[in-house]
């Protein structure tokens, strides 16, 4: 039978096997093994082809496979509530954008995670310039002609898909503007674009990674880019600021997040690590021939933006009263 002293003999061994257990850890460099790399849309899409490149350039500088887990539904809700529940220890990353980050609090009454309290910024990837454009043939040339036609019939514009960036940035310009368009919603932007120029929508706000190929060969006209300068890959188009709306500034971003709690050190060296593969030669030649602006902010950088985001279209949403859960 064990006396008073051999319990506390092993309750002092076991609390020191526990502090070196605690110390170990601590000291087992990062990344041990594969991180994983959550994005809450299918394989294919823009942002998986996108996080599968950045994370094929940010695997050999962290010395670890990136693995890219794909979990589609409920607008990221599921991929981000999964990343939100993960253990705070950069094994566990979200492919974030507007819509889990920014959106998604005005869309649903009820979220299974909380963007602002349960996930922390590590990195912005770029941003995407978005762009009206009607067929070639249309008879407004121009956004104050596309304007003054809608006062005699409202016409329709197309976008990838109900409160995606495309669609909230057209129903801003709208009212920053005072015109009316219908909105005609579409799985993803190729399909929109295929029926624009089928003449069975007047217009489509489309990204410049979909649109770009389009307004080159000159099967639309762009009437306005949305952000605050020219495209350098679409320079014909003016901005809205340009055409007298200087408050119509709107983007599609992409950005990576991480439970929150995630330590610090880990954070810093996930960030850098991004920032060098989307600066890398082969990535940032591809994203400028898409027109993707890159952009290298920090961690707090991002998360402050994130803030300026919320500010805007939060409230918007809930003023034009879309809602994803009925």
């Amino acid at each position: 039978m064990l006396g008073r002293r051999d319990i506390a003999r092993g309750l002092v061994s076991g609390a020191l096997l526990g502090a070196s257990g605690a110390a170990l850890a601590q000291s087992t460099p990062w990344p041990g093994h594969a991180p994983r790399w959550v994005v809450g849309y299918p394989p294919g899409g823009p942002s998986d082809t996108f996080a599968r490149l950045i994370a094929s350039a940010m695997g050999p500088r962290l010395g670890q496979t990136i693995v890219v887990e794909n979990r589609p539904g409920g607008g990221a809700v599921l991929a981000s509530e999964t990343v939100a529940r993960s253990a705070p220890d950069g094994y566990t990353l979200l492919h974030a954008d507007n819509g889990n980050l920014v959106y998604n609090p005005a869309l649903y009454a009820r979220l299974p995670y909380d963007p602002d309290r349960d996930l922390t910024g590590v990195g912005f990837i770029g941003r995407f310039p978005l762009f009206l454009v009607v067929r070639a043939e249309s008879p407004a040339g121009t956004l104050a002609e596309y304007i003054a036609a809608s006062k005699t019939r409202a016409p329709t514009y197309g976008s990838p898909a109900v409160a995606s960036p495309h669609h909230l940035a057209m129903e801003m310009l709208k009212r920053r503007a005072g015109f009316e368009a219908i909105h005609v919603p579409y799985r993803g932007g190729p399909t929109a674009m295929q029926d624009l120029l089928a003449g069975i929508v007047d217009s489509v706000l489309i990204d410049c990674a979909t649109g770009i190929p389009f307004l080159r060969d000159g099967r639309v006209k762009g009437l306005v880019v949305l952000s605050e300068s020219r495209s350098t890959q679409a320079p014909a188009v003016p901005t809205a600021a340009e055409l007298g709306i200087p408050q119509a500034v709107a983007f599609g971003w992409q950005a990576m997040s991480a439970p929150a709690g995630t330590p610090a050190a880990i954070i810093a060296r996930l960030n850098a690590e991004l920032n060098g593969a989307v600066a890398s030669p082969g990535m940032r030649e591809r994203m400028e021939a898409l027109g993707i602006e890159r952009a290298a902010r920090t961690p707090a950088e991002l998360d402050a933006f994130v803030a300026q985001e919320n500010a805007v279209w939060r409230p918007l949403i809930r003023e034009l009263g879309i809602r994803l859960d009925g």
